[in-house]
């Protein structure tokens, strides 16, 4: 007979559920700025005023590049982005947010921040960084596993 499955037994289901979660609660909290949270990988490597291209952004986020390729997209239809030629390549372009953009680089980051402390309200200091340390560690094993 087959053991029935505990979803709070399940790393990978419990990882998904958060992630998923702190997701829909940033989501909330950007949602004023006109911003999700699919966009904030973006903000965060750009924020600092500082242009890339899609190549980079992709690896900085740890997406597809179909998947950077279309949030991009949907960032320059709303006037968050704009593209300009490398000048060390002309053949290719790098992005970067608009001055509008720029304006809700902060308010994001403090969204974003303000619910990672909600999240880890109820865990000690040492039990915060024994999460996130522990976390690295899954994730190491994982993009390990992946590479190959």
């Amino acid at each position: 007979m087959q053991k029935r499955f505990e979803r709070t037994r399940s790393s990978g289901y419990m990882t998904n559920w958060a992630a998923r979660l702190f997701a829909r609660a940033i989501d909330r909290r950007v949602k004023e700025f006109g911003v999700s949270s699919g966009q904030m990988p973006v903000f965060f490597a750009l924020g600092d005023g500082a242009a890339l291209s899609q190549k980079a952004l992709a690896a900085i986020a740890s997406i597809e590049q179909p998947t950077m390729a279309a949030t991009l997209s949907r960032m320059e239809r709303d006037g968050m982005i704009e593209r300009r030629p490398d000048p060390r390549d002309g053949r290719s372009q790098l992005v970067a947010l608009t001055p509008e953009a720029m304006e809700k680089a902060l308010k994001v980051k403090e969204a974003g921040m303000s619910v990672n402390a909600v999240a880890l309200a109820d865990l000690t200091e040492a039990e915060r960084e024994q999460f996130l340390e522990l976390l690295g560690k899954v994730i190491t094993s994982l993009e390990k596993m992946l590479e190959d």
